[in-house]
């Protein structure tokens, strides 16, 4: 699998990230470990995890994996911590959150330190210098090699990586950032992906199927075994089951029979190669439905295939995102 820079860092990971969001809940320990060893065999690097994926079973689990499975220095790892389970604060950018929450990861996945260290969400109860000096005391400390941070909106990413990058040496640039990113979400092409590729911050697709809504396995039902059927994932698959989904997902399929390949691989394959992406993170179920997105790495999609999903995937950037005098 090709191998990309994540920004303007000295970091290269797989073009294709594997995500870990159902590991030790909806995935159990042999999904797992058949997902990981077919994703490490295909030269697949980047894996994504979270403390708070399956309440810590998911670093738990990559971590019993990487003990005997797939050695750890043939992986990327990437984890994020700011995220709590409390209705009144579902957001805690603390340092002292951050660092805990940090040891208790590293302690779960078995390992010293992870490659990438993600806070999970912009915290406006705690000042961003104090978040951000956090990812400074990780990496310093060894416990985090590089840093970025997650569902920051444009303005919250300009501020943290600017921030990072006035004093070099003293504080650690960001790396990456991960946003949901496809072509039923293209809402970051507004300021987040245009703050990203300014300030040299990587680019990592969450959801790049679109919830998976973009296989077109909803087009005329909802499998019994997928996760709009499941009672705590529907909710996150419901709103992608609209009239305006239903049209990109016909225009996926359509080029798909045109290529003689899959809409998994049509979609997949379109973001994967945007400008600024480093690597999407694909979240499989089973190793079956993880060979089917990394059989996407000899697929580049024909610009004309492109230009007609930009078009009917298209959304309302106007003032101020656009050029004002071309309004």
């Amino acid at each position: 699998m090709e191998q990309r820079h994540l920004g303007r860092t000295g970091l290269r990971v797989s073009r294709i990230g594997l995500g870990t969001l159902t590991w030790g809940r909806d995935t159990d320990e042999h999904d797992a470990a058949d997902m990981l060893k077919a994703f490490w065999e295909a030269g697949g690097t980047l894996v994504d995890t979270a403390d708070v994926y399956g309440d810590g079973e998911a670093e738990y689990l990559l971590g019993q994996l990487m003990d005997g499975l797939v050695p750890r220095r043939d992986l990327v790892i990437s984890t994020k911590a700011g995220s709590v389970p409390d209705p009144d604060r579902r957001v805690d950018g603390s340092r002292g959150h951050l660092l805990a929450a940090l040891d208790a990861s590293l302690a779960r996945l078995g390992t010293d330190h992870v490659d990438l260290w993600h806070v999970h969400a912009y915290d406006p109860a705690t000042p961003l210098e104090e978040t951000l000096q956090a990812l400074d005391l990780a990496v310093s400390s060894g416990r985090a090699r590089y840093a970025g941070v997650s569902n920051f909106c444009g303005w919250q990413l300009a501020k943290a990586a600017t921030w990072q990058l006035t004093a070099p040496g003293a504080r650690t640039r960001l790396a990456g950032t991960q946003v949901e990113y496809s072509l039923l979400q293209r809402g970051v092409e507004r300021e987040v992906l245009p703050a990203a590729l300014d300030l040299g911050v990587g680019l990592l697709p969450s959801s790049p199927l679109g919830r998976g809504v973009l296989t077109g396995k909803y087009r005329h039902t909802t499998p019994a075994d997928s996760r709009g059927a499941s009672e705590h994932l529907a909710p996150f698959v419901e709103p992608y089951l609209d009239d305006t989904a239903t049209r990109i997902v016909d225009a996926v399929t359509t080029a798909a029979d045109g290529l003689a390949v899959t809409p998994l691989q049509v979609a997949l394959a379109w973001v994967r190669d945007r400008p600024g992406v480093a690597a999407p993170i694909v979240g499989a179920r089973n190793a079956q439905q993880l060979t089917a997105a990394l059989s996407v790495e000899a697929l580049s999609l024909p610009d004309e295939i492109c230009r007609a999903l930009d078009d009917v995937s298209a959304p309302v950037h106007r003032y101020p995102d656009h050029d004002w005098s071309t309004l």
